[in-house]
């Protein structure tokens, strides 16, 4: 978490447009690993992004589902990643095997 100590310090670097909080990163130092929609994190980014705020910058996060990007947007976020490159791949995955399993099934190919 001491990056997120010095979020005064590090929003306040010249050439610093905006800052990224990765929540997963924060939560598992947090102790929450794996717990990225924490209350304890979720207060945690947020708060961070009044200091990225007040300092002139612009907050950024990752929030994949819909309330947490409601969340962020209200506390500040000025721009949010929805989605993460493994989930999105793994979840089209698990979506193309579903479709070719219903097919097979409905084909009576099950056992091929």
């Amino acid at each position: 978490m001491s990056a997120l100590e010095n979020i005064d310090a590090i929003a306040a670097v010249d050439g610093v447009d905006a800052v990224f909080i990765g929540p997963s990163d924060l939560s598992a130092s947090m102790g929450y690993i794996g717990e990225p929609a924490h209350a304890e994190v979720v207060e945690a980014v947020c708060k961070g992004f009044k200091s990225i705020l007040a300092a002139g910058k612009q907050p950024g996060v990752l929030a994949v589902t819909k309330e947490l990007v409601d969340t962020y947007t209200q506390a500040g976020a000025r721009f949010i990643g929805v989605g993460a490159d493994t989930a999105l791949f793994s979840n089209a995955t698990r979506k193309l095997a579903a479709d070719y399993i219903d097919s097979a099934e409905s084909n009576d190919l099950a056992g091929y």
